[in-house]
Formats: C-alpha cells, sequence, structure tokens
C-alpha cells in the first residue's frame, strides 16, 4: 500500500469512528454498534470507500482483542482466576460442549457428512470476545454475575480455539471439495495465521513440553524479570519509552504464543494476570489502553465492512434463516446452563443474550475447514455472512433485553458464587458496602461503642476483611430478604457506602419500600448522584470528595499566610453552603431555571466570604473554635440542611 493510500485508509477509518460512534451514542445503540453500522456504510456494498481491503484490516485489527485481553488480565489477580476455575472449565465447557453436539447434530439433519458437520459446530460454538466484551464493559456489567460468568465462558472458548485448529485437519475427507476461498470474507489471512511454528514435525510429548516451557517462561519472567526492566524504564522519565517497553513486551508474547502454536490472546492474557500484583499494573494499562480501544474500533469497523451483502441479497432467505437459527440455538443452551450455575432472571437473560452469537475465531476455523477441505467455498460463504450479522445484532440484542425483557422479569436478583452469609443481627445500624469508603464508617461507629451489621457483595473483600478480624457478611443489599435477615426491621439507621451509584439509588428504593423506618445516610459520587439519592429519600448524602477537598482548602489557604480561624471559617461556609446547594437544586433538577439558580448560590457564596475577608477578625473571633461558628449569623444562614447532614466534626 503506498503512502497515499495509507492515509486516505487511515482517514476513511478515524472519520467513521468520529462521526458514527458519536450518534450511536445519542440514540442509544452503543459504540459497539456505532462502529459496526459505520463498517457497513464505508464498506464495498454501501459506499465502497475502502474496497477489498477491509479483509487485510480486520486480520491486522484482531490484534486489539489481544490487547484487551492483557489489560483485563491486568485487572485480575492469580487468587481469582483460581476461584473462577469453576465457571471457566465447567460452565465454558458446557457450553462448548453442548453447543457444538447441538450444532453438529443439526448439520446431519441437513444432509451433511458428519465431518463438516462436527468443523461448523466447533466453528459456531465460539462467541465474540470483542463485541461481548466491549460491550459488557461500555455498559458497566462486567462486574456482574452475568457478566463474570460471560467472561468465564469467552475465556475456555478462546483456550478451546487450540485443540479445535487442530482437530480440523483430521476431519477432511478424501472427497471433500477445496472450493477457491470465494465466498470466504477470511482466507486470504489464513496463511498468516497458520505460517509455521517452532513445533511443526516435534513429536506430542514435545510439542507439549514446547508449550508447557512457553507458558512456563512467561509465568517466570512476568513475575521475577519484568520489574528491573520497567523500573529502569519508568527511571529514565520518557513515558514514550515506557509505552514502547509495554508494547514491545504485549508483542513479543503474542509471537511467541504463535510460534508454538497457541492463540496470542491467550499467552497476553496470562502474562496481565501475572502482572496483575505488579506495581507498574496501572502504568501498563493506562498506556496500553488507548491502542486497546482504537484498534478493537478498527476490528468491529472491519467486520462492518467484511459483510457481503451480494450473497444475503441473493440468498436472503437462506442466510436470514440460519442467523435465526443459530441465535435460538444458543439461547436454548446458554438458559438452562445459567439457570444450573444458579444465576438470577436477569443475570442468567444478561448471559445468555449476551453469547448468543458467532463469534471471530470462527472465521479463522472455517477458512482453516475451507483450505483443509472439510468444508466447501459456498458453504463458507454463507456460513461467514451468518457469523458477521449475528455480530452485528449482538448490541441490539442485548438493548432488547435490557430494554424489554428484564423490566418486565420483576426481578433484580443477582447470581452469586457463593451463598449469603448474613446471620440474623440486633443491631441498631447497617452498613452496605465496606470499601474503603464504608470501612472508615464502620471503624468510626465501632470506636463510639456502636456495633453495626455489614454487609458487602464482593465475596473476595468479605474475605480478606474476615482474615483482618472484621464481621463483615456476604450479601446483596438490594435483597430485601437479606435485609430482613440483617435486622433492618429493628435497626434504626442504614448507611449506604456501595461505590457504584446505581446500585446505591437500588438499595435505597429496596429500603424506602420496605423498611420506611429507617434514616439512610448515602456515599455519592458528585453533585447529580447526590440529588438523585435526595429526591429518594435520603436524610443525608455525602459526597466523596467533599471533605478531603474542604481540608486540602483549609491546608492551602494556612500555607499561604492565611490565619487559622479565618481559613476553618470559610472552610465550615462553604461546607453549610455546599449542602443547601445540592438539597435545593434538587427540587430542581428538571427546570430550566437551574443554571440561574445555581449561578445566584455562586454568586450569594462569594459574597458571604468577602465579607467574612472584610470583617475584623482579631475583635471578632477571640473563641472561633466552635462555639463561634455556631452563632455566626453568615454561616447559619438558612440553617442545617438536615438533623444529620450537618453535623460538624
Amino acid at each position: 500500500m503506498h503512502a497515499e493510500e495509507f492515509f486516505t485508509a487511515a482517514l476513511i477509518y478515524l472519520a467513521t469512528a468520529v462521526v458514527a460512534v458519536p450518534l450511536a451514542g445519542r440514540l442509544g445503540l452503543g459504540s459497539v454498534l456505532g462502529y459496526l453500522v459505520g463498517g457497513v456504510l464505508i464498506g464495498p456494498f454501501v459506499l465502497d470507500l475502502v474496497g477489498d481491503d477491509g479483509q487485510d484490516v480486520l486480520h491486522f485489527a484482531e490484534f486489539g482483542v489481544v490487547l484487551m485481553l492483557f489489560v483485563i488480565g491486568l485487572e485480575l489477580r492469580p487468587a481469582r482466576v483460581w476461584r473462577m476455575r469453576g465457571p471457566i472449565l465447567g460452565l465454558g465447557g458446557l457450553q462448548v460442549a453442548l453447543t457444538t453436539g447441538a450444532l453438529t447434530g443439526l448439520g446431519v439433519a441437513f444432509g451433511l457428512e458428519w465431518q463438516p458437520a462436527l468443523a461448523i459446530g466447533l466453528a459456531l460454538s465460539l462467541s465474540s470476545t470483542a463485541i461481548v466484551l466491549q460491550t459488557l464493559e461500555e455498559k458497566g456489567l462486567m462486574g456482574t454475575a452475568g457478566g463474570q460468568s460471560a467472561f468465564a465462558v469467552l475465556l475456555f472458548q478462546d483456550i478451546a480455539v487450540i485443540p479445535m485448529l487442530a482437530a480440523i485437519p483430521l476431519l477432511a475427507t478424501q472427497g471433500s471439495a477445496v472450493g477457491s476461498g470465494q465466498g470466504s470474507g477470511h482466507a486470504a489471512g489464513d496463511d498468516a495465521h497458520h505460517a509455521t511454528t517452532w513445533v511443526e514435525g516435534l513429536a506430542a510429548w514435545e510439542q507439549t513440553a514446547a508449550v508447557l516451557g512457553a507458558v512456563a517462561a512467561i509465568v517466570l519472567v512476568g513475575r521475577y524479570g519484568l520489574r528491573p526492566v520497567f523500573r529502569a524504564l519508568a527511571s529514565s522519565g520518557l513515558r514514550e519509552v515506557f509505552t514502547a517497553g509495554a508494547l514491545l513486551l504485549v508483542i513479543g508474547i503474542a509471537l511467541l504464543m504463535t510460534k508454538v502454536g497457541l492463540s496470542p490472546a491467550l499467552g497476553t492474557f496470562v502474562a496481565g494476570v501475572v502482572l496483575a500484583s505488579s506495581e507498574y499494573r496501572h502504568e501498563l494499562e493506562s498506556n496500553i489502553a488507548p491502542f486497546k480501544g482504537l484498534l478493537l474500533g478498527l476490528f468491529l469497523i472491519a467486520v462492518g465492512t467484511s459483510i457481503d451483502f451480494d450473497l444475503i441479497g441473493s440468498e436472503v432467505g437462506t442466510i436470514l434463516g440460519l442467523v435465526v437459527l443459530l441465535i435460538v440455538v444458543k439461547l436454548a443452551i446458554l438458559h438452562p446452563l445459567a439457570r444450573l450455575f444458579r444465576m438470577g432472571l436477569d443475570q442468567n437473560l444478561l448471559f445468555s443474550f449476551g453469547l448468543a452469537q458467532g463469534g471471530e475465531f470462527a472465521f479463522v476455523l472455517l477458512s482453516f475447514a475451507l483450505t483443509s477441505g472439510v468444508v466447501d467455498a459456498a458453504l463458507t460463504g454463507r456460513l461467514v455472512a451468518v457469523v458477521a450479522l449475528t455480530m452485528a445484532l449482538t448490541p441490539l440484542l442485548m438493548l432488547f433485553n435490557e430494554r424489554v425483557l428484564v423490566p418486565r422479569t420483576g426481578t433484580r436478583e443477582r447470581g452469586e458464587e457463593r451463598a449469603p452469609d448474613v446471620e440474623d443481627q440486633d443491631r441498631r445500624a447497617i452498613i452496605c458496602g465496606f470499601g474503603r469508603f464504608g470501612e472508615i464508617v464502620g471503624r468510626r461507629l465501632n470506636a463510639s461503642g456502636i456495633q453495626a451489621t455489614v454487609l458487602d457483595a464482593n465475596s473476595d473483600q468479605v474475605d480478606a476483611l474476615r482474615k483482618l478480624g472484621s464481621e463483615v457478611f456476604y450479601g446483596d443489599g438490594t435483597r430485601v430478604d437479606l435485609l430482613e435477615a440483617a435486622g433492618a426491621a429493628d435497626a434504626e439507621l442504614l448507611v449506604v457506602a456501595v461505590d457504584d451509584p446505581v446500585e446505591a439509588t437500588r438499595i435505597v428504593e429496596a429500603v424506602r419500600r420496605h423498611f420506611p423506618h429507617l434514616a439512610i445516610l448515602s456515599r455519592a459520587k458528585g453533585r447529580v448522584d447526590a440529588q438523585e439519592l435526595l429526591e429518594h429519600g435520603v436524610v443525608g448524602v455525602y459526597r466523596e470528595t467533599l471533605d478531603s477537598a474542604r481540608a486540602l482548602g483549609v491546608h492551602a489557604l494556612r500555607a499561604l499566610g492565611v490565619p487559622g480561624y479565618r481559613a476553618h471559617r470559610s472552610a465550615q461556609a462553604f461546607r453549610r453552603h455546599e449542602e443547601r446547594t445540592v438539597r435545593e437544586l434538587a427540587e430542581h433538577r428538571e427546570s430550566k431555571s437551574i443554571f440561574a439558580l445555581a449561578r445566584a448560590r455562586i454568586a450569594r457564596m462569594e459574597a458571604v466570604m468577602q465579607r467574612d475577608r472584610e470583617r475584623d477578625a482579631a475583635a471578632h473571633d477571640a473563641g472561633w473554635e466552635v462555639e463561634s461558628l455556631a452563632r455566626d449569623p453568615d454561616l447559619a444562614d438558612g440553617g442545617p440542611p438536615s438533623e444529620i447532614a450537618a453535623r460538624e466534626e
């Protein structure tokens, strides 16, 4: 590709992302569907801006999936992966086995020999790692039971690609027709994917030893060899050098995995998990994330360009019938499996609709089956179109589940990896969420002789805190039965300290509906969250950073020579002003005059501060610490916002 062609293609792809994704976001469709639709529009069957070059771009952009799994690995500690071995092997293994069996049976029923039917079943049993994980992360659903289960299945599928690639050549029969490759959108990259490896020609045990040695090398080097390297890169003070080192690591591991016949995505995932406990984890993630996002977007656009609408138009009934059949078969298998693994209905639907599509590795397997003589070119072309269409439909299926099915199910249960262990308690206070915020609240209550019942939905957090001697119970604060067991009927106060604003609102709604006598204090991230919680009847709302920022402001003023009493006075005035402003604006959230009200409150605050600076401090503030502040008419403007929220420390 010449320089001019390269820059033209780059301009087209970037312009597509910049235009299509924000439009899709405004329509509530999500970025994934925006990328896919943008790819369709610039593809050879609509505007024809990229022609057949989209196929080469697709193979290059698959590196985005490799980067994505590396970043995911950085967020998973080895202990957590070990705890997920049940869902990975059990749920993932059953999904692949049952789906392969069902699709193979259907292929035989449609008149195929068992060999091509099995190859097709293996290829179509896989789901799209790129689309599913991108959509879950975008919607903030990766931490849910359905999201974690989907991730476990996708990880197993990525691992299963390796034995599938090894098995497909064994299915080749003498009479199978090897097509020219026409109709297969991904046969072009086949030679690249199946390049000569270091283990070709070795005995089986030697190949196994080479593979295990490569994985062991990644683990050992990642655990003991990379820290001094990254320390040296960080000491250079040049961020671009650290970024180059991070990319070098990922590309090197991907190449090593390819040379020993393993999935590059699997190798980088293992490396990410090994580095999850490293002090450079966040720096690595922040440096890799922009490349991951860009390449994933490029991958999704390329998938859109690869959809063969000429073939679909000529066989529209057959193609659409196969699309519906594949989605229905997968839903029919995924839904019972989710029930078997005790997911709540809403998480079951998220899991099932999230994985009910073909995946990017299906392109590779179908191309390999074509060149191996297992499946002919015409059938391969149809199946490639089916997989691409199901991938494009995935965001719509998830939107249908989110906006149509889940609101009508009447349940918000969550699948849990362990049973709730809350015991019947007789205490005055309940704390939901015991992370960095809730733990401080609990310690303050405990130091004052008040024992609280503590609930947390993160089993890892519960186990860690119990090892430290804290009495914390595993449970979801939105479940009324758990709140009942925690003593909500007799308690006086509920503290909502979870870090997810949506989860906090759900807890407040459940408590207001079933335990209206409880006073509720809640953590909030910002003004908007605080105002929404106030609308739901929360007594006191505490923004995460307000008090720490206020304390830093006092320190800054004192460091600049402002007397201590004046710095503290302004901090107290600012806090009371913020409390009143949030409450006042909460009553006018939907009003067009909200910005005018906000400007008026800011001007009023500045006027109070100005009067404070002009007064004679020496004559007026002899006893400024507590009593003087309480008597100050400026600071008492409007009175305390609530009996609890306005108490000063």
